[in-house]
């Protein structure tokens, strides 16, 4: 029977670790924090994540990497980008403890700001070739919420190696979540990050007041800056038709329960960045990718013209609607 070890307990990290158990595949979360732990093991539930959810009993919480990690085949990693490095690090120190290898995967959507690595990179840079047989990422179009709720969800497991990837795929399937894979693990990556720069403008217009027309033209030429920046970074065009890229692109940028949508709206409705970032108490992902990407172009010869004013609004105290206005009133082109 395989084991999986899942480090990260917070929406996704426990959602997806909870999907596991409930397919009986023997599965440990990690979490630093104590306190939360005991809340999984005892209660069954991850309060302050997932309000009001049952997780299944099957589901052991850890505090000890080590003891999460031992005899494991599989380790997903479900950290903020931000946190990536440092558990990373940790990580590597208890497989080299172990001697053990794993098919190492995560589910982390960003990119490292001032390096512009995907999750992928930061990984192989931290933990030893020898210690994992492969590498592989989990994206699509799936919240936390819906999933935990077992709503019918279908996400993409990308990766270089099939085998790695059937096995993932194997303790994920169930009759309310489908995994298909794919072969293309930077585009994978891609699309879950620079999906969430396009959900912060959408929620953005909604909070001004935009109907679906606003939406709907936002997200399309969105994927179009996805596909230019996934494109210039060597990843398969049609990644970005699929699961991954589009797929992702309309939940995250539609859905009240996408934190990147969220925190757009609310500054739609005039409250600062630093205000919602306050008040949501969760990483939004979006805000560190905007400026990841913005950097990115300015050496490499794109045009992304809305990554551009969201950069403005989010970094240089630019109003909205001036963006939206300048955004509007470009030079009139060809469709690309």
């Amino acid at each position: 029977m395989t084991k999986v070890a899942v480090l990260g307990a917070g929406s996704w990290g426990t959602a997806l670790a909870n999907t596991m158990a409930k397919n009986n595949v023997v599965v440990n979360i990690w979490s630093h924090r104590v306190d939360q732990v005991d809340e999984i093991n005892q209660r069954h539930q991850n309060d302050h994540y997932l309000p009001g959810a049952t997780l299944s009993e099957k589901l052991l919480a850890v505090a000890d990497m080590q003891v999460a990690v031992a005899d494991a085949d599989v380790v997903l990693m479900v950290v903020p980008t931000k946190a990536i490095r440092s558990v990373g690090s940790q990580l590597a120190e208890v497989l080299q403890n172990l001697d053990q290898q794993v098919i190492l995967a995560h589910a982390t959507k960003g990119l490292e700001q001032g390096t512009h690595l995907r999750i992928s990179q930061m990984i192989e840079e931290v933990v030893p070739s020898e210690n994992y047989s492969s590498l592989a990422v989990i994206s699509g179009p799936s919240h936390a919420e819906d999933v935990i709720k077992g709503d019918l969800t279908a996400v993409s497991i990308g990766g270089t190696d099939e085998a790695a990837t059937a096995v993932l795929q194997k303790t994920l399937a169930s009759e309310n979540f489908r995994p298909y894979t794919n072969h293309d693990l930077l585009g994978s990556e891609l699309g879950g990050a620079l999906k969430n720069i396009i959900a912060l403008g959408s929620g953005m217009l909604v909070g001004l007041g935009y109907g679906v027309n606003a939406q709907a033209a936002l997200l399309t030429r969105g994927l179009v800056e996805m596909r230019s920046v996934g494109q210039k970074m060597g990843a398969k065009p049609e990644t970005f038709l699929g699961l991954a890229g589009i797929g992702d692109l309309i939940v995250t940028g539609m859905s009240p329960n996408s934190r990147n949508y969220r925190a757009g709206f609310a500054m739609g409705h005039g409250q600062s960045l630093n205000q919602v970032q306050e008040e949501m108490g969760m990483v939004i992902e979006g805000v560190n990718t905007v400026k990841a990407v913005y950097e990115y172009q300015q050496t490499h010869q794109l045009d992304l013209p809305i990554t551009t004013a969201l950069y403005q609004v989010l970094y240089e105290e630019a109003q909205i609607e001036d963006q939206i206005k300048l955004l509007m009133t470009r030079p009139l082109k060809a469709e690309d």
